[in-house]
């Protein structure tokens, strides 16, 4: 009797606590947000990740209703940025803009990563995504890809830029090394605008880069783009051809971009920053500024983005493998 009666209390206390907190959290999203939104940014200012995110920040502060403050964090390929997010308060007050890099990249290219990109993080809007581009110098003698092949295959081969060990540039130079065979080294450069300016010189011959980045140069004829390499041609270079296109079998790789809040924060708070990625995805100055970078946006239900993000992770770790790549 005495140990049933102590029982009961016992859960009529766990329940009283439960509500408690629920009440706390509504209350929480009824209120939130109450103050400005910082929106982690774990590139350096002027990268595409950087430019989108500006967009994004300034329709979500129309949709939230408050200043949201877009804050560079680099370092790392974008992890010391990600692991401060995935450590900070879960209170919807600090969200991330993670990349194809940050979500699905570094997990395989790190022995040990500071944060785990699926268990710490809640996706709360698919940002975009966009393909990149093959582009050598306007005065480079590759025409084409079969041109880039046959050079590939003569003694010395040809060397290919990226951003970076690991990057989305460098394991898309690695699949058309795959694709195309013979000799490609790979040159890695500290940022992406020292690489390609180097293309333009002619130090290397090619490089796999967002049109963002490069379709000034194609335009004032200092680059030429050989090829796309997602499954269907960019919006932003419709008259590029895809490399799949041009019979070099199935290529599709994008970089994307996703807003994320930590795993923590309360779900009515979560459903208010869904909403608000929503309505400024919907917004037609959003798409049209997205666009003008080469980004589109599909539509993605929230279910839909955390599977996205598990196969992404799975997609790349194999291209990382393939690739030898690894930074620590």
């Amino acid at each position: 009797m005495k140990r049933s009666l102590q029982n009961s209390v016992s859960r009529r206390a766990v329940l009283a606590a439960a509500g408690s907190l629920l009440g706390a959290g509504f209350a929480m999203a009824q209120d939130y947000p109450a103050r400005p939104v910082r929106l982690v940014v774990p590139f350096a200012a002027g990268t595409t990740t950087d430019i989108v995110s500006r967009v994004y920040g300034e329709a979500l502060a129309r949709a939230l209703g408050q200043a949201v403050v877009v804050e560079n964090r680099a370092g790392a390929g974008g992890n010391i940025g990600s692991d401060l997010v995935a450590k900070g308060q879960a209170d919807g007050y600090t969200i991330l803009m993670g990349t194809v890099g940050t979500h699905a990249i570094n997990p395989g290219l790190y022995r040990k990563m500071p944060y785990d990109a699926l268990r710490d993080f809640a996706p709360i809007g698919f940002a975009g995504y966009t393909p990149t581009l093959l582009v050598v110098a306007a005065d480079s003698p590759l025409k084409t890809l079969k041109d880039l092949q046959a050079r590939a295959a003569r003694p010395g081969g040809v060397n290919f830029a990226s951003a970076g060990n690991g990057t989305s540039g460098h394991l898309a130079g690695e699949l058309l090394k795959a694709r195309l065979g013979g000799e490609m080294v790979h040159v890695p450069y500290k940022e992406g605008g020292l690489a390609l300016s180097d293309v333009m010189a002619g130090q290397v011959q090619f490089m796999f880069y967002h049109p963002a980045a490069v379709m000034q140069h194609i335009k004032s004829g200092k680059l030429r783009a050989l090829g796309a390499s997602s499954a269907k041609r960019s919006a932003a270079a419709p008259d590029v051809p895809t490399i799949a296109e041009q019979g070099f079998g199935e290529f599709d790789l994008v970089a994307w971009f996703m807003l994320y809040a930590p795993a923590a924060a309360p779900a009515p708070v979560l459903a208010r920053l869904r909403d608000a990625v929503n309505q400024s995805v919907a917004n037609p100055d959003v798409k049209s500024r997205l666009q003008a970078q080469g980004l589109e946006v599909p539509s993605f239900k929230p279910d839909e983005l955390a599977s996205f993000g598990r196969a992404e992770i799975a997609k790349w770790s194999e291209l990382v493998k393939r690739s030898g790549a690894q930074v620590d």
